[in-house]
Formats: structure tokens, C-alpha cells, sequence
């Protein structure tokens, strides 16, 4: 079974800063691409970010240069540091994963989410 945990989310003040971790866990025997994605309520969901296992990235326009993704492929982790956030960033934050179960082969992983709300 593979796990994608995430944390790190919460309630900031508008441009304030908040730092998410996703780990992956169990039967891994590695990790593609990582990535971070966000659904506001009544939208679709959208990617924020991603990271290739080299250490590309990619950004949305609404927060390069507000958001920074990074990962430990040592730990299975992936981060997403957002600082000046503002209150369209609202939205429920999710990690995404393309994952080697080796038997299984590759497939994607999703997180539980987790709850980002900033405030004017």
C-alpha cells in the first residue's frame, strides 16, 4: 500500500507564509514526477507546482514567484513554501505522486488534501 501524507496547511493573514510537506510511504520503489495541486470550492481543481525526480519545476502563473516547490527524494517528500499568499490561494491543497510499486508498476497517488485559508 502506498500513502501520500500531507501537512503543513492552516489559516494565515494575507501575505503571510505557510510550508506543506507531502510523504510517501510504503512499497515504493520509486518516485516520478511530484507535484502540488488546489481546488477551490466551486472550481475545478488546478495545478500549483511540480517537480521532476531531477529537480525541474514548473509553476502556475498565479504563483510564480510567491511559490516554491521542492523535494527530498532521500525521505519521499515533497514541499510547497508559499509566502506572500493572498486570499485567492483559499483552497484545499493536494499532492500528487507518479509511483514505481515495482510489481505494480507506475501509477498516480493522490493525497488527502489539506485545508489553506488566507485571510484579508
Amino acid at each position: 500500500q502506498v500513502q501520500l501524507v500531507e501537512s503543513g496547511g492552516g489559516l494565515v493573514q494575507a501575505g503571510g507564509s505557510l510550508r506543506l510537506s507531502c510523504a510517501a510511504s510504503g512499497s515504493i520503489f520509486g518516485i516520478g514526477i511530484m507535484g502540488w495541486y488546489r481546488q477551490a470550492p466551486g472550481k475545478q481543481r488546478e495545478l500549483v507546482a511540480d517537480i521532476t525526480s531531477g529537480g525541474s519545476t514548473n509553476y502556475a502563473d498565479s504563483v510564480k514567484g510567491r511559490f516554491s516547490i521542492s523535494r527530498d527524494n532521500a525521505k519521499n517528500t515533497v514541499y510547497l513554501q508559499m509566502n506572500s499568499l493572498k486570499p485567492g490561494d483559499t483552497a484545499v491543497y493536494y499532492c500528487k505522486a507518479l509511483i514505481n510499486k515495482q510489481v505494480a508498476g507506475w501509477n498516480v497517488y493522490w493525497g488527502q488534501g489539506t485545508q489553506v485559508t488566507v485571510s484579508s
